[in-house]
């Protein structure tokens, strides 16, 4: 039986909107001095994780994480693994870099790029452990829903980059979108899922404080974790 190939992903319709942030100046000199250490260009070229690392581990994909916070919380609980982490907006990336600085992680590396082309073009098929999208933009008008990232076609491409048993693991605080991403992961047949509809929350997911003003005051969070058949 053939194994899936990847296919070429084209997506004409960007999940995210380019906005000029803010920088503080710790940002900004994080970035200017960390990117050249942590920093991975992007380019049409499947990377050799080994050699990206400098070791084997178990690699993790975290597509949008934000400021960082969390990326750099779950790479210090478990050092153990790999995270290569991908985000579009630059004050992000450096804030990221500056929490790796302080907390003298080495076990992350950074693509500041479009996550589906990264996925497409500089991921190995059957290469990762674990995929990593907390709170993805919702999109919450009905006639953005297209700009979401978690579409089947997508889907698909992140599936084939997890070796079996690998996970792919989503959340949101946007009860449609939650819905969406399960019905999504549900109809891709290299997925099974790990729970019964939606799962509890792992530990390794930390709370951010974003999620618990939400909590707060009443928002419920949902966690979809799928594994590669």
């Amino acid at each position: 039986m053939n194994e899936p190939r990847a296919g070429s992903l084209r997506r004409p319709i960007r999940s995210f909107v380019l906005r000029q942030g803010r920088f503080s100046p710790a940002q900004q000199r994080a970035r200017e001095t960390l990117l050249p250490r942590f920093g991975i260009p992007f380019a049409p070229a499947l990377l050799d994780f080994d050699l990206v690392f400098g070791r084997k581990a178990p690699r993790i994909l975290e597509i949008g994480f934000g400021m960082g916070e969390t990326t750099a919380a779950i790479a210090q609980a478990m050092p153990e693994h790999d995270f290569l982490a991908v985000e579009v907006h630059a004050p992000g990336v450096g804030g990221l870099l500056k929490l790796l600085d302080e907390r003298g992680l080495a076990n992350v590396r950074i693509v500041q790029h479009d996550a589906a082309e990264v996925v497409a073009q500089m991921i190995p098929v059957a290469s990762l452990a674990g995929i990593h999208i907390f709170f993805p933009d919702p999109w919450p008008k009905k006639r953005h829903h297209k700009r979401r990232l978690l579409q089947p076609p997508f889907v698909r491409e992140l599936a084939l980059r997890l070796a079996a048993g690998g996970f792919l693991h989503a959340a949101t605080d946007w009860e449609d979108y939650a819905a969406q991403i399960l019905a999504a992961f549900a109809a891709e047949p290299l997925l099974q899922n790990s729970a019964d509809g939606y799962a509890a929350r792992p530990a390794y997911r930390p709370l951010t404080k974003f999620e618990r003003r939400g909590i707060g005051l009443g928002h419920r969070i949902w966690d979809v974790i799928f594994r590669r058949r």
